[in-house]
């Protein structure tokens, strides 16, 4: 059974060991680990504690990646869908690093480090700083400033990334590949109800798609820069694409019947991963990729090779 795991420098892993630091916030992780998914509303119960102390400690455990959430309907309103991350949290120093034994080899790519894309518009890019390039131009994403971009947005098309095959370096034998990236649909504006289907590709296979609900703007990304709009784009889904021996899976739920060995890892030395949203799609509703500086996760494409 596959096991996701973290390993954190201090100095680098602050919220992470702010998530950590109290022992109600262990306790709701434990019971989540325990119980799987619960929303806010069962966790209160469960634990006899008010609600609103179980938001506040449920949004530091997100700010640190601990958990994930979704948003779901309910019979009033909607409800918040608690997720746990990871089973194990590994904190080292620096100076330890190279004696820590692991099977996951993580890689992280900036979201502008696209090594191809073909996207159409409306699109565009933009930093911490502001805007790169110009607006609903797909040239714009030919533009140097774009290995500083924190979200960028298209249409149709894809953005490609290529990862080195680290495992094929150190002659491991690869037991699955995980990726890991913050999704939204894209529309002007923003709205909830905006379906679109996201596909994700590695060595040119297709190995699922995944159809984002929406395009989030009910409030701000937890490190969404305050010159963005408010009407913009704030924050998306953290979703895990994996591939194992029995097949592809998003979020633990199996997409496809690609397995790991139909993407010939062991014959390339880089791996190419490609995200976008496909000419034929059925939800053609567009894409948000959101990488360090905006979303709520904070945080780059993240691909992790486990090796046996």
């Amino acid at each position: 059974m596959s096991r996701n795991f973290l390993v954190i420098e201090p100095e680098e892993g602050a919220s992470v060991l702010k998530g950590l630091a109290s022992p109600l916030r262990v306790q709701m992780l434990k019971l989540l680990h325990e119980k799987g998914p619960m929303n806010v509303n069962d966790i209160a119960a469960e634990l006899d504690l008010p609600q609103s102390t179980v938001s506040t400690n449920i949004q530091v455990l997100e700010d640190g990646g601990l958990i994930r959430t979704e948003t779901h309907k309910a019979r009033k309103g909607s409800q918040k869908i608690c997720h746990p991350t990871y089973e194990e949290v590994l904190v080292v120093f620096k100076s330890a690093y190279k004696a820590v034994k692991t099977d996951v080899i993580e890689v992280s790519m900036p979201i502008g480090l696209y090594t191809g894309f073909e996207v159409t518009a409306p699109c565009g890019l933009c930093s911490t700083e502001g805007i790169i390039g110009l607006l609903d131009v797909p040239n714009a994403f030919l533009d140097p400033d774009r290995m500083n971009a924190g979200l960028l947005w298209f249409t149709r098309g894809h953005v490609e990334y290529q990862f080195p095959n680290n495992a094929k370096l150190t002659g491991a034998q690869i037991r699955d590949l995980e990726l890991a990236v913050e999704l939204s649909s894209e529309v002007p504006g923003t709205s909830a109800d905006w379906p679109s289907d996201i596909t994700v590709a590695i060595n040119g296979k297709d190995i699922g798609t995944w159809t984002s609900p929406g395009d989030f703007g009910d409030k701000r990304g937890v490190y969404t820069p305050d010159w963005w709009k408010l009407k913009g784009s704030q924050y998306g889904k953290l979703k895990n694409w994996r591939v194992s021996a029995d097949g592809a899976y998003v979020d633990g739920v199996k997409i496809s019947d690609v397995t790991i060995s139909d993407l010939d890892l062991l014959h390339h030395h880089s791996i190419r991963v490609r995200i976008g949203v496909r000419d034929d799609a059925r939800h053609p509703g567009g894409i948000n990729i959101f990488g360090r500086g905006f979303g709520n996760y904070d945080e780059d494409i993240v691909l992790r090779i486990r090796t046996l």
